[in-house]
């Protein structure tokens, strides 16, 4: 990190467990207990818009009320330090803005529960007034513009991600000069394919998670620590920035 200037952090849920951001993919995570609404039954069935907008109120307050982690904090120090070039996230909580990164180097590949999409004309809007409205009515809001069904800026099982974000994610990639994935288990493709890509090139790729990966017997990895993210990394951000 200390020889490194265009820094490639790729982020997962487990730097944002600390901030009570429930993991999905854990051994305690959401989709054990909890089948997701996959989005070609969102737009074909009511009941399925009513499954999903149930379940986004249910962890609105959390997503809400959420403070990033040391974490988070330690990646947007490096950014005035000129060493962050790119944050390519899976995460959909915001956390990496709300700790001063720049809008424009976060790269969120599933999206985002900060904003509300309509699925036909794609207009964007606060999720607040939409959730007022399904809190007391019940029923799915519609987009006032064009009447589409309005579903939370967040990519669900079976929807293809934003091309736009996969190019911009490739692009940081192939000019990084040092890959950070940090909080992730690396089993969710094509995300996942971002780092190892980057890697492939022969820059230093560092992996650091509690638990298994499925990058770690990778050849290209350069350094592999298992333990809690909040406690390895944003000592070495101190250090080496001191």
């Amino acid at each position: 990190m200390a020889g490194a200037d265009r820094i490639l952090v790729f982020t997962g849920a487990g730097i944002s467990t600390g901030s009570g951001i429930p993991d999905f993919r854990g051994p305690d995570g959401v989709w054990k207990t909890r089948q997701p609404v996959f989005y070609q039954d969102f737009m074909t069935s009511d009941a399925a818009r009513i499954e999903h907008w149930q379940y986004k109120l249910d962890s609105f307050e959390a997503f809400r009320g959420a403070e990033p982690t040391e974490v988070h904090r330690a990646i947007s120090r490096l950014e005035p330090a000129g060493k962050l070039f790119r944050v390519v996230t899976q995460n959909i909580d915001g956390l990496h803005q709300k700790a001063g990164t720049s809008r424009e180097r976060v790269i969120e590949l599933h999206g985002t529960n900060s904003e509300v999409e309509c699925q036909t004309c794609y207009r964007r809007s606060d999720p607040e007034m939409h959730f007022e409205s399904f809190r007391k009515t019940g029923s799915v809001p519609t987009c006032e513009k064009c009447d589409g069904f309005l579903k939370l800026g967040t990519i669900s099982f079976g929807q293809n991600l934003r091309r736009a974000d996969i190019v911009a994610a490739e692009e940081a990639g192939a000019e990084a000069d040092m890959v950070l994935a940090l909080g992730t288990t690396l089993s969710v493709y094509p995300a996942a394919s971002i780092p190892l890509a980057a890697a492939e090139r022969g820059v230093p790729y560092v992996i650091l998670n509690r638990g298994p990966t499925e990058h770690d017997a990778h050849p290209c990895v350069t350094l592999r620590l298992d333990g809690d993210v909040e406690a390895l990394f944003p000592p070495v951000v101190d250090a080496v920035l001191r």
